[in-house]
């Protein structure tokens, strides 16, 4: 851990004043942010800095973030401090000018820092995270790092496989974060206490015999001649076989955050969003947040007015984003939206959810949600375009639902609505993905009917799908980007060349190469690293910045680094896995039984569904028992009180 030497803790801001004028966007790396905390250095004895491994208008609203950085600044003698990735061009003035990676709120260097948190929502930060370890004057690998290095912990849902970043990372922690971090605080406090015995090898081996710290580096993986791997074993006394996830389950007890950070720059997200539930039990086969993070845990519908009421009054947005997986589905939703729209009605403060889906929406809650705010588009993602594609991923929409509800919105007024669907589906083909079109012209067919209107716009969006570890889809082969791009080059050939309705249907889509390299990292093993290393070394950063992504890059590096271990990319990807393979999160452990994993698995491959287990009998995934946790859904009863003026 960091020497307590006065020197390795100054500000650098006098350094890197001097050369934000040479770069963009400057502001971003200032700090000063209303409600942001700084704390006195010395009369702190655990120390973190926390980075979500993006640009400041990324990272700055990322939920995760605020709240660690909140819970942490709460503990008396604890700091926490703030850290995002800088842009290339600064990045190039700080190694010429020797100025190390930097936190926004006191500018004092991350390797002076006891942890050094990272929260990857995306494994194409990976290469991010390694420019920031490299400017930071902390060696790359693990095995290089001293007493004096933080420890440099992964969180985020890409940690629920954090093997192809293990060689650069001491631990990962997965699952909530929120008594995670208080936890491995009082672990580090105590080993500091006592004088830092048995140095950094001790302290991880304290980390670790929790059974809730995963340390990468007191785990062997042993491969079969053919690249599969044979097993994972510990190869310390004490270290669990398998690591637990956490779950915060009283959500009320946790409204953080309570003073949500109001940027200085320009970000994705300029609003103030509360986590109205956690977790999702809807079953949709490929979605990993969903899964990795049951049960579903609601917030009361007091406790979601507390912290809209706290959250407004600290930040001063004019926006509230209600935020979960599926929000709709909260059992409370529609007297939650009323009564914070009859409690802000004077103050026009506006509502949001993410995207609803088409089974939850109805008129009266869309009415609420635009009362005080600006009736913008409606956005709806059946994901898949055909009724067969739907069965398989378990997401149980049909057209003739979506055309209702749509049918719906035209007529109340509205004029836009966007559909996200996913190409790539496990048994997929071309003719579910040109249902698509047939689905968008029915929309606009449609809207025009009930709104007699032919100022109608349906947009599509399209993304590729990526399997992802803890999912039914797990074992699934990838779509290649060649026949990716090739499927939606039909989809789009179709869309534009109906004269009648083409011209009202947006198409957007993302081609097939950064999905490939996802798909690499998503389901790779601790041989991929030496990739990432490759990319980054190569001048990779910002993957998941179109701009800076480059396919070439990372297949080329990839060609090169794994040719020694006789697997490939197709080999992470495209390739399909077997029930008896050992995959590489098998040792992390989500909850959920791999046995009902691969059930649900081969249920897709016989296009069955699969009932949303809030209101139907337990399915047996596993996670409740396994965590010792419940499903915790309303409704409680209770209603949004006005607020009352004190004079």
């Amino acid at each position: 851990m960091p020497a307590e030497a006065a020197e390795s803790v100054k500000s650098v801001f006098p350094q890197l004043e001097a050369l934000l004028p040479h770069v963009q966007k400057p502001i971003q790396y200032v700090g000063g942010e209303l409600n942001s905390t700084v704390k006195d250095w010395e009369s702190c004895d655990v120390r973190w800095a926390l980075m979500y491994p993006d640009a400041y208008e990324v990272g700055l609203p990322n939920q995760g973030v605020m709240i660690l950085y909140e819970v942490l600044n709460e503990q008396e003698g604890v700091l926490a401090e703030r850290t995002y990735s800088v842009w290339p061009d600064l990045e190039a003035l700080m190694r010429e000018h020797s100025v190390p990676q930097f936190t926004v709120d006191s500018h004092r260097p991350v390797k002076a820092f006891d942890v050094f948190g990272l929260s990857f929502s995306t494994e194409l930060g990976y290469t991010n995270m390694l420019a920031a370890l490299d400017l930071a004057g902390i060696p790359l690998e693990a095995k290089d790092r001293g007493i004096d290095d933080p420890i440099v912990l992964a969180g985020g849902h890409a940690a629920f496989n954090p093997e192809p970043i293990a060689d650069f990372i001491d631990c990962a922690v997965i699952g909530d974060g929120e008594q995670a971090v208080l936890e491995i605080t009082a672990i580090i406090r105590a080993w500091k206490a006592e004088g830092r015995p048995g140095g950094r090898e001790e302290l991880l081996l304290r980390l670790a015999k929790t059974g809730g710290v995963y340390v990468p580096g007191f785990y062997d993986v042993e491969y079969l001649p053919d690249g599969r791997i044979a097993r994972v074993v510990p190869n310390r006394s004490g270290v669990p076989w398998r690591v637990s996830k956490h779950t915060v389950m009283d959500l009320d007890e946790w409204p953080y955050p309570k003073q949500p950070l109001v940027p200085l720059a320009e970000t994705v997200h300029e609003r103030m969003s509360v986590e109205i539930f956690r977790g999702c039990t809807r079953g949709c086969r490929f979605c990993q947040a969903g899964m990795i993070t049951r049960p579903v845990r609601e917030r009361s519908i007091t406790g979601i007015g507390d912290m809209v009421d706290k959250g407004l009054k600290a930040t001063g947005f004019e926006e509230v984003g209600l935020l979960s997986l599926s929000s709709a589905d909260h059992s409370e939703i529609a007297d939650v939206a009323k009564g914070l729209a009859d409690r802000y009605e004077e103050d026009k403060i506006g509502l949001s959810l993410p995207s609803t889906r088409v089974d939850a929406f109805n008129i009266d809650l869309a009415n609420e949600l635009t009362r005080n705010g600006r009736r913008s588009g409606l956005t709806f993602a059946p994901e898949g375009g055909s009724e067969r594609i739907r069965k398989v991923i378990n997401k149980m929409v049909s057209e003739d639902d979506l055309i209702r509800t749509v049918a719906t919105a035209y007529g109340n007024g509205w004029r836009q609505v966007k559909l996200y669907f996913m190409c790539g589906l496990p048994t997929e083909t071309d003719d579910d993905v040109l249902q698509i079109a047939d689905m968008a012209t029915r929309v606009i067919q449609k809207g025009r009917e009930v709104s007699g209107s032919g100022d109608i716009r349906c947009t599509v969006s399209i993304g590729g799908f990526v399997p992802k570890p803890h999912t039914p889809f797990q074992w699934a082969p990838q779509l290649s980007a060649e026949e990716t791009d090739a499927r939606l080059q039909k989809l789009r050939d179709k869309i534009r060349g109906d004269k009648k309705y083409g011209r009202s249907i947006g198409f957007r889509y993302h081609d097939g190469k950064p999905g490939i390299v996802e798909g690499l990292l998503s389901r790779g093993d601790r041989r991929t690293g030496a990739v990432i290393r490759a990319v980054y070394e190569d001048g990779g950063r910002f993957d998941g910045w179109r701009e800076h992504f480059s396919y070439d890059r990372w297949m080329a590096c990839a060609d090169k680094a794994l040719a020694p271990y006789g697997v490939d990319v197709d080999w992470y990807t495209t390739r399909e896995r077997g029930y008896e393979e050992v995959l590489p999160w098998d040792h992390l452990d989500s909850g959920l039984d791999k046995d009902w994993l691969w059930e649900d698995w081969q249920d897709a491959l016989d296009e069955t569904e699969v009932e949303d287990c809030r209101w139907t009998p337990c399915f047996d995934c596993g996670v409740c028992p396994a965590m010792d946790t419940e499903i915790q859904i309303g409704p409680t009863g209770k209603k949004l009180l006005p607020l009352t003026v004190v004079k």
